[in-house]
């Protein structure tokens, strides 16, 4: 297990990752916060029982999985 972290180590080095080519270059970070928000309003309707929360939460998962990222490429 040892030996398989420096290997692990040159995969998650930053620097030499892919870089994003073409038109859509989009920072990640919106998306991820929009589906962190969701999870945490889609579990707070789980243990509140509120389904307007739960499927708020779904909401914004899916706008922030499909609906968002096909939008701003089909608009550019």
């Amino acid at each position: 297990m040892g030996a398989l972290v420096p290997v692990l180590a040159d995969f998650l080095n930053p620097n030499q990752g892919p870089q994003q080519t073409g038109d859509f270059k989009v920072s990640p970070g919106f998306f991820v916060a929009l589906i962190g928000l969701g999870f945490l309003i889609g579990v707070i309707g789980h243990i509140t029982k509120l389904r307007t929360l739960v499927a708020i939460g779904i909401t914004l998962i899916f706008l922030a999985t499909v609906f968002i990222p096909i939008a701003l490429n089909a608009t550019r």
